[in-house]
């Protein structure tokens, strides 16, 4: 696996099939792919002088298009899918683990004031739901599953199923199977 391009294990987790380049720009008629191929290139490419300025204006303009709210600085894991398109905020200094869901309406942000001033951390295969809202310096563990309109400001340990506003906890080994496919 390790020969395969970040691009390459993001599209495998689509449809669970390692794709040649020339696949996956086939696959970019599908808008979530298409905005991971075009963050990933500015992740890759964006400090190069003319080729950087390229992918910048053209991840601002899918940022618009699709309503993605993700930018180059974000550091995300391998194996990263959006499950649907549209309203998705995460703040740039936000980290990602691998293997990582997030849904539709989602808002990962920073808290600026009180004890967990900062922005999260998400470990490897975590599954977020639509319109879950996680703010401020946590920590979230791996296999973890946050729940559809799940309000998180607080650490949560690996192995855990979050659900609710205001969330609770519920320790669960299985958390996020049949959640997360094709895991790289």
């Amino acid at each position: 696996m390790s020969n395969y391009s970040t691009i390459q294990k993001d599209f495998y987790r689509e449809s669970g099939q390692w794709l040649s380049m020339f696949k996956i720009w086939k696959k970019c008629i599908n808008p979530n792919l298409h905005f991971i191929y075009i963050l990933r290139k500015n992740q890759q490419l964006g400090k190069v002088p003319v080729l950087g300025f390229f992918w910048r204006m053209t991840l601002r303009h899918f940022q618009i298009k699709y309503g993605f709210q993700i930018y180059p600085e974000t550091q995300i894991g391998e194996g990263f899918y959006l499950g649907h398109w549209g309203s998705l905020v995460i703040n740039p200094k936000t980290i990602i683990g691998k293997n990582c869901n997030i849904a539709q309406g989602v808002t990962i942000g920073q808290q600026n004031r009180g004890k967990n001033e900062g922005s999260p951390e998400i470990g490897n295969e975590v599954w977020i739901g639509p319109n879950a809202v996680i703010v401020g310096n946590i920590k979230i563990g791996n296999n973890v599953l946050i729940a559809p309109n799940s309000y998180v400001n607080f650490d949560v340990p690996s192995n855990s199923i979050v659900t609710g506003n205001p969330a609770t906890i519920y320790p669960n080994e299985n958390a996020t199977e049949g959640y997360i496919n094709y895991k790289i």
